[in-house]
Parts: C-alpha cells; sequence; structure tokens
C-alpha cells in the first residue's frame, strides 16, 4: 500500500499545485477584472495601482497562472507566498489575532500552501517538469557532426 501512495505522489502533489493555482488565479481575476463576483464578492474592481491591493491581485493573477501551469513554480509561489503573508500581517492580523477572528483564513491558507510548494516543487504534470525531462532527454542524445 505504502508503495502505491509513494508512486502516486507526484500526481497528488501535480494536483494539489493545480487546484491551489486555479483558485489563486480565480482570485486575482475577480480583483482585476470584477469576474466570479468581483474584488471582495462585490463585483467592483480594485482601482489600478493602488497600494496593496492593485500590486497583490497582479501578484494573484500572475503567480496563479505559473503555479497552475507548473512554470517557475518555486519562485512564482515563494513571492506569492510572500504576499499572502504580508496580506495577512499588514491587513487582518492587526484586527484581531486569530484569522477566524479576523477573516484572515484565506490569507493564511494561501501563504502555507504556496509555501509548501516552494518546497516540494510542482510535481507531476508541470511545465517545468516537461522542460527539464526534455533537457535530460538532449543530454543523453550523441551529438553528431
Amino acid at each position: 500500500m505504502t508503495a502505491r501512495l509513494d508512486q502516486a505522489r507526484p500526481y497528488a502533489l501535480g494536483l494539489f499545485r493545480i487546484v491551489v493555482g486555479l483558485l489563486f488565479t480565480c482570485h486575482g481575476a475577480a480583483s482585476l477584472f470584477g469576474v466570479l463576483g468581483g474584488a471582495g464578492g462585490t463585483g467592483g474592481t480594485v482601482p489600478a495601482g493602488t497600494w496593496p491591493g492593485w500590486y497583490a491581485a497582479v501578484i494573484e493573477l500572475v503567480g496563479g497562472v505559473l503555479v497552475l501551469v507548473g512554470l517557475g513554480t518555486r519562485a512564482a509561489a515563494f513571492i506569492a507566498s510572500g504576499a499572502m503573508a504580508y496580506a495577512y500581517f499588514k491587513v487582518h492580523q492587526p484586527m484581531a489575532l486569530f484569522p477566524l477572528k479576523n477573516g484572515g483564513e484565506l490569507s493564511a491558507m494561501y501563504c502555507w500552501s504556496l509555501f509548501l510548494l516552494v518546497f516540494t516543487g510542482p510535481g507531476a504534470l508541470s511545465l517545468d517538469s516537461l522542460f527539464s525531462s526534455s533537457q535530460a532527454e538532449r543530454k543523453r542524445e550523441p551529438v553528431t557532426a
């Protein structure tokens, strides 16, 4: 049983990355473009260039897409995780200590989920693994003149 679970680990991690990336992308798209309920569920958008909301939304959109497709996963997840840590400590935590009291559960969950991807990498089904396997194949091929 353990061997089968170990074999499935890269695929489970890949699916985890895809779901987190998709949800993070949707969050950014909602804030920037007013889709999927818009900023804060009101249907509105975050005004362009406003600090920190607009910049966070851009990080959510771009970082979410990169995590979703598994391209530059570790770097994108690191930046996105930092943005969510900032959101938690600057926006939510001053209102109350615990996430359930200050509305910061989503920021905290994204922060730690993305931080996990920094250390685990993208798993299976990613552009990172596709590119690394094609580079490995090129190194194995004999060079002909």
